[in-house]
Protein backbone atom coordinates (compact mmCIF):
# COMPACT_ATOMS: atom_id res chain seq x y z
CA UNK A 1 0.00 0.00 0.00
CA UNK A 2 1.69 3.28 -1.13
CA UNK A 3 2.33 6.00 2.28
CA UNK A 4 0.68 8.61 -0.34
CA UNK A 5 -2.67 10.39 0.78
CA UNK A 6 -4.34 12.79 -1.69
CA UNK A 7 -4.87 15.97 0.58
CA UNK A 8 -7.56 17.48 -1.55
CA UNK A 9 -10.23 14.69 -0.91
CA UNK A 10 -12.22 14.00 2.47
CA UNK A 11 -11.45 10.21 2.25
CA UNK A 12 -9.02 8.54 -0.43
CA UNK A 13 -8.82 5.40 -1.26
CA UNK A 14 -8.01 2.99 2.26
CA UNK A 15 -9.70 5.48 4.46
CA UNK A 16 -12.80 3.87 6.35
CA UNK A 17 -15.31 6.15 7.21
CA UNK A 18 -17.13 5.78 10.80
CA UNK A 19 -20.08 3.16 10.35
CA UNK A 20 -23.11 5.49 9.90
CA UNK A 21 -21.26 7.91 7.65
CA UNK A 22 -20.18 4.50 5.52
CA UNK A 23 -24.13 3.57 5.47
CA UNK A 24 -24.99 6.65 4.21
CA UNK A 25 -22.06 7.06 1.56
CA UNK A 26 -22.59 3.61 0.27
CA UNK A 27 -26.40 4.03 -0.38
CA UNK A 28 -25.55 7.35 -2.63
CA UNK A 29 -23.47 5.06 -4.81
CA UNK A 30 -25.62 2.17 -4.78
CA UNK A 31 -28.86 5.07 -6.00
CA UNK A 32 -25.99 6.47 -8.52
CA UNK A 33 -25.39 3.25 -10.20
CA UNK A 34 -29.01 1.26 -9.62
CA UNK A 35 -31.51 2.81 -12.26
CA UNK A 36 -28.65 1.98 -15.36
CA UNK A 37 -27.83 -1.31 -14.16
CA UNK A 38 -31.77 -2.65 -13.55
CA UNK A 39 -32.90 -0.92 -17.09
CA UNK A 40 -30.29 -3.21 -19.09
CA UNK A 41 -31.97 -6.72 -18.16
CA UNK A 42 -35.27 -5.24 -17.72
CA UNK A 43 -34.78 -4.37 -21.72
CA UNK A 44 -33.56 -7.93 -22.47
CA UNK A 45 -36.38 -9.29 -20.60
CA UNK A 46 -33.93 -10.53 -17.64
CA UNK A 47 -34.92 -10.05 -13.70
CA UNK A 48 -33.06 -7.05 -12.97
CA UNK A 49 -32.57 -8.89 -9.29
CA UNK A 50 -29.62 -10.74 -10.72
CA UNK A 51 -27.99 -7.73 -12.28
CA UNK A 52 -27.96 -6.05 -8.63
CA UNK A 53 -26.42 -9.50 -7.74
CA UNK A 54 -23.29 -9.77 -10.55
CA UNK A 55 -23.31 -5.77 -9.88
CA UNK A 56 -22.33 -6.74 -6.05
CA UNK A 57 -20.04 -9.81 -6.51
CA UNK A 58 -18.89 -8.03 -10.00
CA UNK A 59 -17.61 -5.18 -8.20
CA UNK A 60 -15.79 -7.18 -5.03
CA UNK A 61 -14.68 -8.74 -7.76
CA UNK A 62 -12.49 -6.09 -9.46
CA UNK A 63 -11.71 -4.84 -6.04
CA UNK A 64 -9.98 -7.91 -5.12
CA UNK A 65 -8.00 -8.18 -8.45
CA UNK A 66 -6.52 -5.09 -8.48
CA UNK A 67 -5.63 -4.91 -5.09
CA UNK A 68 -8.10 -2.83 -3.42
CA UNK A 69 -6.47 -0.40 -5.03
CA UNK A 70 -8.61 1.06 -7.48
CA UNK A 71 -12.63 2.63 -6.59
CA UNK A 72 -14.41 1.11 -9.21
CA UNK A 73 -18.09 0.18 -8.94
CA UNK A 74 -19.60 -2.60 -12.02
CA UNK A 75 -22.88 -2.25 -13.61
CA UNK A 76 -24.62 -3.80 -16.42
CA UNK A 77 -23.41 -2.43 -19.68
CA UNK A 78 -25.60 -0.74 -22.14
CA UNK A 79 -22.84 -2.41 -25.29
CA UNK A 80 -24.49 -5.77 -25.26
CA UNK A 81 -27.96 -4.75 -25.41
CA UNK A 82 -28.21 -6.13 -28.32
CA UNK A 83 -26.75 -8.80 -29.29
CA UNK A 84 -28.11 -10.14 -25.93
CA UNK A 85 -32.15 -8.90 -26.97
CA UNK A 86 -31.27 -11.57 -30.11
CA UNK A 87 -29.60 -13.99 -28.36
CA UNK A 88 -32.27 -14.45 -25.83
CA UNK A 89 -35.14 -15.28 -28.08
CA UNK A 90 -32.44 -17.67 -30.32
CA UNK A 91 -30.54 -19.45 -27.53
CA UNK A 92 -32.04 -18.04 -24.28
CA UNK A 93 -30.18 -17.82 -21.49
CA UNK A 94 -27.13 -20.41 -21.84
CA UNK A 95 -26.44 -18.51 -24.78
CA UNK A 96 -26.35 -15.32 -22.96
CA UNK A 97 -24.01 -16.88 -20.53
CA UNK A 98 -21.42 -18.40 -23.08
CA UNK A 99 -21.26 -14.77 -24.71
CA UNK A 100 -20.40 -12.96 -21.34
CA UNK A 101 -18.25 -15.52 -20.63
CA UNK A 102 -16.39 -14.80 -23.69
CA UNK A 103 -16.30 -11.55 -23.33
CA UNK A 104 -15.01 -12.00 -19.83
CA UNK A 105 -11.85 -14.12 -21.48
CA UNK A 106 -11.13 -11.92 -24.06
CA UNK A 107 -10.23 -8.96 -20.97
CA UNK A 108 -8.06 -11.23 -19.41
CA UNK A 109 -6.09 -12.61 -22.39
CA UNK A 110 -5.26 -8.83 -23.67
CA UNK A 111 -4.47 -8.66 -19.68
CA UNK A 112 -1.40 -11.15 -20.13
CA UNK A 113 -0.55 -9.53 -23.03
CA UNK A 114 -0.17 -5.76 -21.63
CA UNK A 115 1.84 -7.40 -18.92
CA UNK A 116 4.52 -8.28 -20.84
CA UNK A 117 4.10 -6.04 -23.45
CA UNK A 118 4.59 -3.63 -20.92
CA UNK A 119 2.94 0.16 -20.66
CA UNK A 120 5.27 2.56 -22.24
CA UNK A 121 3.33 2.06 -25.26
CA UNK A 122 0.32 3.70 -23.51
CA UNK A 123 2.39 7.45 -22.96
CA UNK A 124 2.63 7.30 -26.68
CA UNK A 125 -0.75 6.07 -27.64
CA UNK A 126 -2.52 7.81 -25.07
CA UNK A 127 -1.36 11.47 -24.69
CA UNK A 128 -3.00 14.60 -22.71
CA UNK A 129 -4.29 15.74 -26.15
CA UNK A 130 -5.99 12.28 -26.90
CA UNK A 131 -7.32 11.70 -23.14
CA UNK A 132 -8.74 15.35 -22.67
CA UNK A 133 -11.23 15.22 -25.05
CA UNK A 134 -12.21 11.04 -24.45
CA UNK A 135 -12.74 11.85 -21.12
CA UNK A 136 -15.05 14.79 -21.81
CA UNK A 137 -16.94 12.86 -24.51
CA UNK A 138 -17.52 10.26 -21.87
CA UNK A 139 -19.36 12.41 -19.71
CA UNK A 140 -21.05 14.74 -22.55
CA UNK A 141 -21.81 11.69 -24.82
CA UNK A 142 -24.30 10.88 -22.03
CA UNK A 143 -25.62 14.46 -22.21
CA UNK A 144 -28.96 13.87 -24.17
CA UNK A 145 -29.74 10.17 -21.75
CA UNK A 146 -30.02 12.77 -18.83
CA UNK A 147 -32.11 15.08 -20.63
CA UNK A 148 -34.29 12.68 -22.41
CA UNK A 149 -34.85 11.29 -18.58
CA UNK A 150 -35.86 14.76 -17.32
CA UNK A 151 -38.13 15.65 -19.86
CA UNK A 152 -39.66 12.52 -21.83
CA UNK A 153 -42.06 10.09 -20.42
CA UNK A 154 -42.09 6.39 -20.90
CA UNK A 155 -44.05 7.14 -24.34
CA UNK A 156 -41.42 9.36 -25.42
CA UNK A 157 -44.07 12.64 -24.34
CA UNK A 158 -43.13 15.88 -23.43
CA UNK A 159 -43.59 16.46 -19.94
CA UNK A 160 -43.27 19.96 -18.20
CA UNK A 161 -43.82 17.79 -14.55
CA UNK A 162 -40.37 15.71 -15.66
CA UNK A 163 -38.58 19.18 -16.07
CA UNK A 164 -39.87 20.41 -12.70
CA UNK A 165 -39.09 17.14 -10.41
CA UNK A 166 -35.62 16.92 -12.87
CA UNK A 167 -34.94 20.87 -11.88
CA UNK A 168 -36.10 20.21 -8.26
CA UNK A 169 -33.33 17.65 -7.43
CA UNK A 170 -30.62 19.47 -9.31
CA UNK A 171 -31.36 22.00 -7.30
CA UNK A 172 -31.56 20.08 -4.41
CA UNK A 173 -28.16 18.21 -4.97
CA UNK A 174 -26.45 22.02 -5.64
CA UNK A 175 -27.69 23.09 -2.35
CA UNK A 176 -26.65 20.04 -0.14
CA UNK A 177 -23.28 19.81 -2.10
CA UNK A 178 -22.52 23.69 -1.62
CA UNK A 179 -23.95 24.81 1.87
CA UNK A 180 -24.23 22.01 4.14
CA UNK A 181 -21.58 20.64 6.46
CA UNK A 182 -20.59 17.83 8.17
CA UNK A 183 -22.37 14.61 7.09
CA UNK A 184 -25.17 16.02 5.30
CA UNK A 185 -22.80 17.54 2.72
CA UNK A 186 -20.84 14.33 2.33
CA UNK A 187 -24.52 13.19 0.55
CA UNK A 188 -25.47 15.32 -1.69
CA UNK A 189 -26.58 12.68 -4.57
CA UNK A 190 -28.60 10.66 -2.30
CA UNK A 191 -30.18 13.22 -0.60
CA UNK A 192 -31.03 14.89 -3.96
CA UNK A 193 -32.63 11.43 -5.09
CA UNK A 194 -34.72 11.61 -1.69
CA UNK A 195 -36.03 15.42 -2.37
CA UNK A 196 -36.42 14.40 -6.10
CA UNK A 197 -38.33 11.25 -5.04
CA UNK A 198 -40.59 13.45 -2.48
CA UNK A 199 -41.12 15.82 -5.52
CA UNK A 200 -42.14 12.89 -8.08
CA UNK A 201 -44.77 11.43 -5.18
CA UNK A 202 -46.37 14.93 -5.26
CA UNK A 203 -46.83 15.10 -8.78
CA UNK A 204 -48.08 12.28 -8.94
CA UNK A 205 -45.78 10.41 -11.51
CA UNK A 206 -44.37 7.80 -9.06
CA UNK A 207 -45.61 3.69 -9.86
CA UNK A 208 -46.48 2.97 -6.66
CA UNK A 209 -47.84 -0.23 -8.05
CA UNK A 210 -45.04 -1.95 -8.76
CA UNK A 211 -43.45 -2.00 -4.95
CA UNK A 212 -47.54 -3.29 -4.07
CA UNK A 213 -47.10 -6.18 -6.60
CA UNK A 214 -43.06 -7.14 -6.03
CA UNK A 215 -42.24 -10.18 -3.83
CA UNK A 216 -40.89 -9.69 -0.38
CA UNK A 217 -38.19 -12.30 -1.30
CA UNK A 218 -36.95 -12.83 -4.69
CA UNK A 219 -34.55 -15.35 -6.25
CA UNK A 220 -31.29 -13.82 -8.28
CA UNK A 221 -29.87 -17.23 -8.89
CA UNK A 222 -32.81 -18.68 -11.46
CA UNK A 223 -30.13 -18.47 -14.00
CA UNK A 224 -27.39 -19.51 -12.60
CA UNK A 225 -25.26 -22.05 -14.36
CA UNK A 226 -27.25 -21.65 -17.24
CA UNK A 227 -24.26 -21.28 -19.21
CA UNK A 228 -23.13 -24.55 -18.35
CA UNK A 229 -25.44 -26.84 -21.55
CA UNK A 230 -23.76 -29.76 -23.46
CA UNK A 231 -24.32 -27.66 -26.76
CA UNK A 232 -21.58 -24.86 -27.25
CA UNK A 233 -23.34 -21.27 -28.59
CA UNK A 234 -20.66 -20.46 -31.18
CA UNK A 235 -22.63 -17.58 -32.74
CA UNK A 236 -23.17 -15.83 -29.55
CA UNK A 237 -19.43 -16.37 -28.78
CA UNK A 238 -18.76 -14.81 -31.83
CA UNK A 239 -21.01 -11.83 -30.94
CA UNK A 240 -20.54 -10.86 -27.96
CA UNK A 241 -16.65 -11.73 -27.34
CA UNK A 242 -15.86 -8.63 -29.82
CA UNK A 243 -18.21 -6.05 -28.10
CA UNK A 244 -15.37 -6.95 -25.48
CA UNK A 245 -13.16 -4.30 -27.23
CA UNK A 246 -15.65 -1.60 -27.81
CA UNK A 247 -15.85 -1.90 -23.49
CA UNK A 248 -12.50 -2.14 -23.21
CA UNK A 249 -11.65 1.58 -24.60
CA UNK A 250 -14.40 3.08 -22.16
CA UNK A 251 -12.77 1.24 -19.34
CA UNK A 252 -9.45 3.15 -20.47
CA UNK A 253 -11.13 6.60 -20.45
CA UNK A 254 -12.83 5.37 -16.66
CA UNK A 255 -9.32 4.64 -15.52
CA UNK A 256 -7.82 8.14 -16.92
CA UNK A 257 -10.56 9.69 -15.44
CA UNK A 258 -10.18 8.20 -11.62
CA UNK A 259 -6.04 8.94 -12.69
CA UNK A 260 -6.93 12.91 -12.84
CA UNK A 261 -9.54 12.90 -9.90
CA UNK A 262 -7.40 10.59 -7.45
CA UNK A 263 -3.80 11.50 -8.38
CA UNK A 264 -2.85 8.87 -8.70
CA UNK A 265 -1.30 6.70 -11.68
CA UNK A 266 -3.76 2.85 -11.85
CA UNK A 267 -1.98 2.25 -15.04
CA UNK A 268 1.19 1.75 -13.15
CA UNK A 269 0.16 0.58 -9.96
CA UNK A 270 -1.76 -2.08 -9.43
CA UNK A 271 -1.27 -1.97 -13.77
CA UNK A 272 -3.87 -2.14 -16.47
CA UNK A 273 -3.13 -5.70 -16.95
CA UNK A 274 -4.89 -5.85 -13.30
CA UNK A 275 -7.71 -3.68 -14.05
CA UNK A 276 -8.17 -5.56 -17.07
CA UNK A 277 -8.31 -8.64 -15.37
CA UNK A 278 -10.62 -7.40 -12.79
CA UNK A 279 -13.27 -5.81 -15.35
CA UNK A 280 -13.12 -9.94 -17.14
CA UNK A 281 -13.17 -11.37 -14.03
CA UNK A 282 -16.77 -9.50 -13.27
CA UNK A 283 -17.86 -10.12 -16.82
CA UNK A 284 -17.04 -14.27 -15.83
CA UNK A 285 -19.11 -13.79 -12.96
CA UNK A 286 -21.90 -11.83 -14.75
CA UNK A 287 -21.95 -15.17 -17.16
CA UNK A 288 -21.89 -17.78 -14.45
CA UNK A 289 -24.99 -15.81 -13.08
CA UNK A 290 -26.99 -15.60 -15.75
CA UNK A 291 -26.68 -12.19 -15.81
CA UNK A 292 -26.50 -8.88 -18.26
CA UNK A 293 -22.05 -8.37 -18.52
CA UNK A 294 -20.87 -5.50 -16.75
CA UNK A 295 -18.31 -2.24 -16.54
CA UNK A 296 -16.72 0.23 -14.91
CA UNK A 297 -19.87 2.75 -14.05
CA UNK A 298 -18.87 6.84 -15.02
CA UNK A 299 -22.21 7.23 -12.64
CA UNK A 300 -19.91 6.05 -9.50
CA UNK A 301 -17.03 7.74 -10.55
CA UNK A 302 -19.31 11.41 -10.73
CA UNK A 303 -20.22 10.46 -7.34
CA UNK A 304 -16.51 10.37 -6.39
CA UNK A 305 -16.14 13.52 -7.99
CA UNK A 306 -18.85 15.68 -6.56
CA UNK A 307 -17.79 14.11 -2.76
CA UNK A 308 -14.38 14.15 -2.77
CA UNK A 309 -14.69 10.38 -1.17
CA UNK A 310 -12.49 7.91 -3.01
CA UNK A 311 -12.72 5.22 -0.34
CA UNK A 312 -12.67 1.66 -1.57
CA UNK A 313 -14.34 0.86 1.80
CA UNK A 314 -17.54 2.78 0.91
CA UNK A 315 -17.23 1.22 -2.70
CA UNK A 316 -17.40 -2.26 -1.08
CA UNK A 317 -20.15 -1.53 0.90
CA UNK A 318 -22.42 -0.25 -2.22
CA UNK A 319 -21.44 -3.84 -3.81
CA UNK A 320 -22.62 -5.82 -0.44
CA UNK A 321 -26.04 -3.58 -0.46
CA UNK A 322 -26.42 -4.44 -4.02
CA UNK A 323 -26.30 -8.60 -3.14
CA UNK A 324 -28.71 -7.91 -0.12
CA UNK A 325 -31.28 -5.51 -2.60
CA UNK A 326 -31.11 -8.87 -4.64
CA UNK A 327 -32.68 -10.78 -2.35
CA UNK A 328 -35.05 -8.28 -1.19
CA UNK A 329 -37.78 -8.11 -3.99
CA UNK A 330 -39.55 -5.17 -1.85
CA UNK A 331 -36.80 -2.67 -1.31
CA UNK A 332 -35.69 -3.09 -5.19
CA UNK A 333 -38.99 -2.30 -5.79
CA UNK A 334 -39.12 1.02 -4.40
CA UNK A 335 -35.47 1.80 -5.70
CA UNK A 336 -36.75 0.48 -9.10
CA UNK A 337 -39.57 3.25 -8.61
CA UNK A 338 -37.42 6.07 -8.65
CA UNK A 339 -38.62 7.80 -12.07
CA UNK A 340 -36.57 9.24 -14.69
CA UNK A 341 -36.70 12.94 -13.75
CA UNK A 342 -34.90 12.25 -10.61
CA UNK A 343 -32.32 9.73 -12.20
CA UNK A 344 -32.28 12.76 -15.07
CA UNK A 345 -31.61 15.29 -12.30
CA UNK A 346 -28.95 13.75 -10.80
CA UNK A 347 -27.29 13.09 -14.18
CA UNK A 348 -26.94 16.43 -14.97
CA UNK A 349 -24.30 16.71 -12.49
CA UNK A 350 -23.00 13.12 -12.77
CA UNK A 351 -22.01 13.20 -16.12
CA UNK A 352 -21.28 16.90 -16.26
CA UNK A 353 -18.31 16.52 -13.53
CA UNK A 354 -17.17 13.68 -15.88
CA UNK A 355 -16.67 16.11 -18.55
CA UNK A 356 -14.97 18.35 -16.49
CA UNK A 357 -12.67 16.12 -15.53
CA UNK A 358 -11.02 15.97 -19.13
CA UNK A 359 -11.26 19.74 -19.19
CA UNK A 360 -9.50 19.58 -16.20
CA UNK A 361 -6.62 17.69 -18.16
CA UNK A 362 -6.09 19.65 -21.24
CA UNK A 363 -5.82 22.93 -18.40
CA UNK A 364 -3.43 21.13 -16.83
CA UNK A 365 -1.65 19.87 -19.27
CA UNK A 366 -1.37 23.31 -21.10
CA UNK A 367 -2.45 22.07 -24.19
CA UNK A 368 -1.75 24.52 -26.80
CA UNK A 369 -4.58 24.62 -29.08
CA UNK A 370 -2.49 27.17 -31.24
CA UNK A 371 -1.45 23.76 -32.54
CA UNK A 372 -3.44 23.01 -35.85
CA UNK A 373 -2.42 19.09 -34.45
CA UNK A 374 -3.91 19.58 -31.25
CA UNK A 375 -7.05 21.31 -32.38
CA UNK A 376 -7.55 18.70 -34.96
CA UNK A 377 -7.40 15.82 -32.81
CA UNK A 378 -9.77 17.34 -29.99
CA UNK A 379 -12.19 19.15 -32.45
CA UNK A 380 -12.63 15.64 -34.47
CA UNK A 381 -12.80 13.35 -31.05
CA UNK A 382 -15.39 16.21 -29.47
CA UNK A 383 -17.52 15.94 -32.28
CA UNK A 384 -17.69 12.37 -33.08
CA UNK A 385 -17.57 11.32 -29.32
CA UNK A 386 -20.80 13.96 -28.24
CA UNK A 387 -22.47 13.30 -31.82
CA UNK A 388 -22.20 9.46 -30.97
CA UNK A 389 -21.32 8.64 -34.22
CA UNK A 390 -22.15 4.89 -34.38
CA UNK A 391 -20.51 2.40 -36.56
CA UNK A 392 -22.53 -0.71 -37.14
CA UNK A 393 -22.09 -4.22 -38.83
CA UNK A 394 -24.00 -7.56 -38.71
CA UNK A 395 -23.29 -8.73 -34.93
CA UNK A 396 -21.67 -5.88 -33.47
CA UNK A 397 -22.29 -1.97 -32.96
CA UNK A 398 -19.16 0.18 -32.21
CA UNK A 399 -20.42 3.26 -29.61
CA UNK A 400 -19.64 6.89 -30.29
CA UNK A 401 -17.32 7.04 -27.30
CA UNK A 402 -15.15 4.03 -28.78
CA UNK A 403 -15.08 5.32 -32.43
CA UNK A 404 -13.80 8.84 -30.88
CA UNK A 405 -11.23 6.84 -29.12
CA UNK A 406 -9.93 5.20 -31.92
CA UNK A 407 -9.88 7.77 -33.92
CA UNK A 408 -8.36 10.41 -31.36
CA UNK A 409 -5.02 7.36 -31.15
CA UNK A 410 -4.73 7.11 -34.87
CA UNK A 411 -4.78 10.93 -35.02
CA UNK A 412 -1.85 11.33 -33.10
CA UNK A 413 0.22 8.11 -34.33
CA UNK A 414 -0.54 9.61 -37.71
CA UNK A 415 -0.50 13.59 -37.68
CA UNK A 416 3.60 15.14 -37.63
CA UNK A 417 3.74 17.63 -34.73
CA UNK A 418 3.82 20.74 -37.36
CA UNK A 419 1.80 21.26 -40.00
CA UNK A 420 3.58 22.27 -42.65
CA UNK A 421 2.23 25.74 -43.34
CA UNK A 422 3.01 26.24 -39.68
CA UNK A 423 6.32 27.92 -38.33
Amino acid sequence: MSDFRNPDVILDIHDRPKFLMWLGLSFQHLFAMFGSTVIVPILVGIDPSIALLSSGLGTLAHLTVTKYKIPAYMGSSFAYIGAMSVLKEHGGMGAIGQGAIAGGIVYLVVAVIVKYAGREWLNKVLPPIVVGPIVMVIGLNLAATAVNEASFDGSGNYDIKFVAVAAITLLAVVIFNMFFKGFLGLIPILLGIVTGYVAALLFGIVDLGSIASAPLVSNPLANFGAFFTPHIYWGAILTMAPIAFVTMTEHFGHVMILNTITKRDFFKDPGLNKTLAGDGAAQIIAGILGAPPVTSYGENIGVMTITRIHSIFVIGGAAVFAILLSIIGKVSAVITSIPGPVIGGVSFVLFGVIAAAGLRIIVEEKIDFGRKRNLLIASIVLVVGIGNLIVAIPGLEVTGVAVATVIGIVLNLVLPEKARNED
